[in-house]
């Protein structure tokens, strides 16, 4: 039996999503409200010739094999190791926080087990069930580096006193005891040869697929399927009924220099009076090509208005209760799956996306052979 569905959104959730229907026979519409595809993973040619990630940058790194093998269907990736460096006063140190880190900062020369034995005298041992981002940093390296490279950068990325941030998004970033400076551990990384635009546009590359840019749908236009997939903000579905939920946003500020800026991909600034988070340098995301001028980006993070893109879900204390408030709203309405990011108010990394995109379209198909009810979620945003 095939259906008519729309898919709202045309990011990696909904590109997966409407290959995967479309590859089982059914007929889809995908609606994208901007004039591109592949959502804030857009990448366009500046006029210098360097690949610029439009909306900031993405590195993709998964620990699953099988989105690594479903990307490269779409893409040839190139071997790329994410490298970060962090401004502290006028002094660049490696990150993610290791052994060489440590050793610049406090002006030593420790092997890795002296190394540990330091920190681990240094972190407050007191704290035994970190609840806050402050608690968590000063937990696990002290006072001292979490003043110097966690408290202001995490401030300005945030816009509150990191005491009000959840201790797990410290939780996930590494420390290491060596010098490895790779920022991802995961086994398959990379970037795609030509960005990220046209693997989704190749996603979308399906006879039973129809694409219509610059074109918002309403919940009356959707009614008119036999099935839906939202992957637009979840509270923008029920017209904010509940308010809006809170997300960060980011401004760029563009400039063309000569030459090579800063010579890696990302400076984080870490000092409160410094007004940006972070520098990048797009020519370093493929570094297999080759310009004599290259563009940075300034990066500026904000509250997001209405009117903004947004990036990352806020997900405190008020938000949490009106999520809760939405999925409520979400499981009652019938005909409708949400997923991804804005959809479920969640941070996921494109890997992640692709991975619970797979799954929701493989439990749609299925229950729509088995003449089941089909879920409006798949992956709990709640979870």
């Amino acid at each position: 039996m095939s259906l008519s569905i729309a898919v709202v959104g045309a990011g990696f959730s909904g590109a997966v999503v409407a290959r995967e229907l479309a590859e089982a026979g059914h007929l889809i519409d995908v609606f994208e409200s901007r004039d591109h595809v592949a959502g804030n993973c857009h990448t366009r040619r500046h006029d210098t010739g360097v690949m610029v990630h439009v909306y900031g940058p993405h590195i993709f790194h998964t620990q699953h094999e099988e989105v690594w093998n479903y990307v490269q269907r779409f893409a040839t990736f190139k071997p790329y190791r994410h490298r970060v460096r962090a401004m502290v006063g006028e002094n660049a140190y490696q990150m993610p926080m290791n052994l060489g880190l440590i050793n610049a900062f406090f002006g030593t020369q420790m092997n890795p087990v002296e190394a540990e034995a330091f920190v681990t005298a240094r972190a407050d041992a007191s704290i035994t069930n970190p609840q806050s981002f402050e608690e968590q940093g000063l937990r696990l390296v002290g006072r001292e580096l979490y003043d110097a490279f966690f408290a202001g950068y995490t401030r300005k990325q945030w816009g509150v006193d990191p005491k009000e941030l959840p201790a797990s998004i410290l939780a996930r970033l590494p420390l290491r005891f060596t010098d490895d400076d790779s920022y991802f551990n995961h086994p398959f990384q990379g970037i795609p040869e030509h960005g990220y635009t046209p693997i989704v546009e190749a996603i979308l590359d399906h006879k039973g697929i129809t694409v219509h840019l610059s074109t918002r749908c309403s919940r009356a236009q959707l009614a008119t399927y036999d099935h839906a997939f939202w992957s637009g903000p979840i509270d923008a579905y029920f017209d904010f009924e509940h308010g809006r939920l809170a997300y960060r946003t980011l401004d760029f500020e563009p400039e063309v220099v000569a030459g090579d800026h800063q010579g890696c991909p990302v400076v984080n600034y870490c000092d409160a009076s410094v007004p940006y988070t972070r520098i990048t340098e797009h020519k370093h995301f493929a570094p297999w090509e080759s310009h004599d001028d290259s563009v940075i980006y300034r990066e500026f993070s904000r509250l997001c208005d209405e009117n903004d893109t947004p990036y990352y879900p806020v997900r405190l204390v008020k938000e949490k209760a009106q999520l809760l408030e939405y999925v409520h709203l979400a499981r009652e309405e019938a005909g409708v799956t949400f997923l991804g990011r804005l959809g479920t108010y969640r941070y996921l990394d494109m890997d992640v996306t692709i991975h619970e995109a797979l799954k929701t379209a493989t439990v749609v198909i299925d229950a729509i052979a088995a003449g089941s009810k089909i879920p409006s979620f798949v992956v709990d945003p709640l979870g």
